[in-house]
């Protein structure tokens, strides 16, 4: 693993949290590979040297936006825990996109900055304490922020392109659905009527 050298005998003493998320349940549900990647990481740790019984997973937050840190149960254990000291890292499968929020990932690198604690993920070790991991992370976070507003955009302007032309189709309420005239009638099924 790239950085693999930063990891100490002071990092191993300590625990690894291996944090997951994914923004909605039915992420979860659909994108089972992804939940399999970030449950892997307990292997990753260690690998990296950590014992099996200094490595906790934090998975309270799958199915929770990562929008804000309210309601995120997993990621505020994970908060209080690195300002304690007792964190030797913190593994995810994009440290950048623990949250959605550059402020968010800014407290959690300060904090890991602070009490000596590792960031890793698929691309390498962070130490916090190093200017360049700094300056990388903060690169990562800024473009990750950057996609997500992209995205949006693109979103929203299909929508309204769609909207435009009359097109546009919203989910409709359980026992309706849209028929081939694109008209909204109740579903013909009789157990979904039942």
């Amino acid at each position: 693993m790239n950085g693999e050298h930063k990891i100490t005998t002071s990092h191993r003493r300590r625990v690894a949290l291996v944090y997951l998320r994914q923004s909605t349940l039915m992420q979860v549900r659909e994108h089972t590979e992804s939940t399999l990647r970030q449950y892997a990481l307990r292997d990753t740790a260690v690998a990296l040297g950590w014992s099996t019984t200094d490595i906790e997973v934090i998975d309270t937050d799958l199915g929770v936006s990562g929008a804000s840190t309210r309601g995120r149960e997993g990621y505020r254990h994970l908060m209080t825990r690195l300002c304690l000291g007792e964190v030797g890292a913190v593994f995810g499968l994009e440290i950048s996109r623990l949250g959605r929020s550059n402020a968010d990932l800014a407290r959690l690198a300060e904090l890991a900055r602070l009490t000596d604690t590792l960031l890793i993920d698929a691309d390498g070790v962070y130490d916090l304490s190093d200017f360049n991991d700094r300056l990388l992370l903060g690169l990562k976070s800024t473009m990750a922020s950057a996609e997500l507003h992209i995205m949006a955009g693109r979103l929203q302007a299909a929508k309204r392109a769609a909207a435009e032309r009359g097109e546009l189709r919203t989910p409709l309420p359980v026992g309706y659905i849209y028929d081939d005239e694109g008209a909204q009638v109740i579903d013909p099924d009789e157990e979904v009527q039942g």
